[in-house]
């Protein structure tokens, strides 16, 4: 059983036995219920006090809403709740991980790209504050995966880079800004994204990293984390075959799981090698990543089985719920597997400051909201200022003024709201606002309505007679369930590349993905912003036009590892 007088706990002996004792009167069901990690419910469409009446669960994980209006929610499921509930959102970028008007404060890739801790401090803080105020206590994040494949769709800017050091470095301090503010870290995505060129969302991701090879880089940063008493992991559904295969000699391929299923890399290699004594919960179980690998009324029990404590979301939540009752019903989960969890869960609410040991919630959702938005936008600005990375600039083109450029083709890709999900939206008009305002007259090249002449018949003077500089922007966001993060020009005669990069001035801008490099490798001018927030918009455009100089540093490799990148 978990020692709860060990870190990341260290209760005393009355709060251990009060954890003991809470859970001898438990029911079954209510045992059941703490296991699992809901999707926040809209009180519009659903009774809260109903539902946390009926199912019991441990936690809520919100997506981005308003915040008066999550406030009361959360308010509203505290109360109904018998044991306070852990409150979560992926507060990743800032506190718009679960506010809407919360602040952007910039990706993890921008911040590592300042090479300053105390901006991820900031992170931390700016996310932990924001969320608190509606009733947060615990962020899915800090994001400690690498960044070893610029192919993978999902991870790159959300990740602090592909040092290991630098990721140990940035996630502590934003772990510390986030416990300043009494917000539990939960790091993630155990045992590594960024390995494979595929999202998890859609498959059983691999990190394919020899043994050796994993224990001396994603392992070194969790055994870091671990001995300095984080308190949470996530489990991504993803593979590690060759930790599979060194703890159980002979495993058939076919054998191999995603960690959210794998007592191997669960209670093998996470709780004994790495001496994980912390709270497990899993990545969202409707990914396909979970679901191709057995049925799902064998996945959750397997989950449960590996040595992992809670289960984020559902597909069906009662049909999810019978296949967890069953499974304890008919012994293929024992009870102490489930006290085990319970304990787990239980013991992290108590030493994490979300219940204290008369099972009330520890600090009560205040009715007043605060955000500092002004106060947060300043350090989402000097993210902005010290993290802007001017990579190449072969043929000096900057910086650009309206004297030397006058008349600017404006190309934004990737610019649209993906069915809304894009974190940043669109920036075309941010844009031209603003180098309209520094002087530059603007035309944005319209993707939709294709001039033919231009496309079939107009060569070099043509576009020379319209414009001076073509300023491309690729707001290629990274997002689940896509298969790339690309440059997809306009399929017809890519009518919207530069094919005229060598005879007029080009420059390139991403707002997120680092690496359109490889797509477009003999631009002359190409600048990381990782970020397509406002504040780092008109940082970008300061360096550009010769008012600041640029600061940031490379936390992975934007060339992609190719001679032609850097031509």
């Amino acid at each position: 059983m978990t020692d709860l007088s060990k870190k990341p706990y260290n209760l005393s002996a009355s709060q251990i036995d009060f954890v003991k004792q809470k859970i001898a009167s438990m029911s079954t069901e209510a045992k059941i219920g703490q296991l699992f990690f809901v999707i926040g419910a809209d009180e519009e469409n659903t009774d809260l006090r109903e539902f946390i009446k009926k199912y019991q669960p441990g936690g809520i994980m919100y997506r981005p809403d308003a915040a008066k209006k999550l406030q009361h929610e959360i308010a509203t499921s505290q109360e109904a709740s018998d044991i306070p509930l852990l409150i979560a959102a992926n507060l990743e970028a800032g506190g718009n991980g679960l506010v809407n008007e919360g602040t952007w404060v910039g990706r993890p890739l921008q911040v590592a790209a300042t090479d300053n801790p105390e901006n991820a401090y900031n992170l931390g803080d700016v996310s932990g504050y924001e969320a608190k105020q509606v009733g947060g206590n615990m962020s899915f994040a800090p994001i400690v995966d690498l960044d070893l494949n610029f192919r993978n769709p999902i991870m790159n800017s959300r990740t602090f880079g592909s040092d290991k050091d630098r990721v140990i470095k940035m996630s502590d301090a934003e772990i510390e800004g986030l416990n300043a503010n009494h917000v539990i870290p939960v790091a993630k995505h155990f045992p590594g994204d960024g390995v494979d060129e595929r999202d998890q969302h859609l498959l059983s991701s691999i990190n394919s990293l020899s043994a050796d090879e994993w224990m001396e880089s994603y392992g070194e940063i969790y055994h870091h984390l671990i001995e300095n008493g984080l308190p949470s992991i996530m489990i991504a559904h993803i593979m590690q075959p060759a930790w599979e295969q060194k703890l159980q000699p002979g495993i058939e391929d076919k054998d191999l799981h995603p960690a959210s299923t794998s007592k191997l890399l669960i209670d093998g290699l996470l709780r004994d090698i790495l001496n994980f004594n912390g709270l497990t919960i899993t990545d969202a179980t409707p990914m396909i990543g979970y679901n191709a690998i057995m049925p799902r009324s064998e996945a959750l029990p397997a989950t449960i089985n590996a040595g992992i404590d809670m289960i984020l979301f559902n597909k069906d939540i009662d049909e999810d719920y019978k296949f967890i009752t069953d499974a304890v019903a008919n012994g293929t989960i024992s009870m102490d597997r489930v006290d085990e969890a319970v304990t787990r869960i239980i013991g992290t609410k108590i030493a994490q400051g979300v219940m204290n040991t008369d099972c009330e919630l520890c600090e009560p959702t205040s009715s007043n909201i605060d955000l500092k938005l002004a106060e947060h936008e300043k350090l989402a600005a000097k993210v902005a200022a010290e993290s802007v990375t001017l990579v190449k600039d072969r043929d000096n083109l900057l910086p650009i003024t309206p004297k030397k450029y006058p008349r600017v083709r404006l190309v934004v890709l990737g610019d649209n709201d993906d069915g809304g999900f894009k974190e940043g939206g669109k920036v075309t008009a941010k844009f031209k606002e603003k180098l309209e305002e520094k002087g530059f007259e603007v035309t944005v090249f319209d993707r939709q309505h294709l001039n033919f002449q231009e496309v079939f018949e107009g060569g070099v003077q043509y576009e020379k007679d319209q414009f001076d500089l073509a300023f491309y922007v690729a707001n290629v966001e990274t997002a689940s369930n896509q298969t790339t993060t690309r440059l997809d020009w306009i399929h017809l005669m890519a009518a919207d590349a530069p094919w005229f990069m060598k005879d007029i001035p080009t420059v390139f801008v991403s707002t997120c993905n680092p690496y359109h490099l490889f797509d477009i490798p003999m631009v002359s001018t190409y600048v990381n912003a990782y970020t397509g927030n406002d504040v780092t918009i008109d940082a970008l455009l300061r360096k550009m036009t010769g008012e600041e100089k640029f600061i940031g540093t490379n936390p992975v490799d934007p060339f992609c590892g190719r001679f032609d990148t850097r031509l």
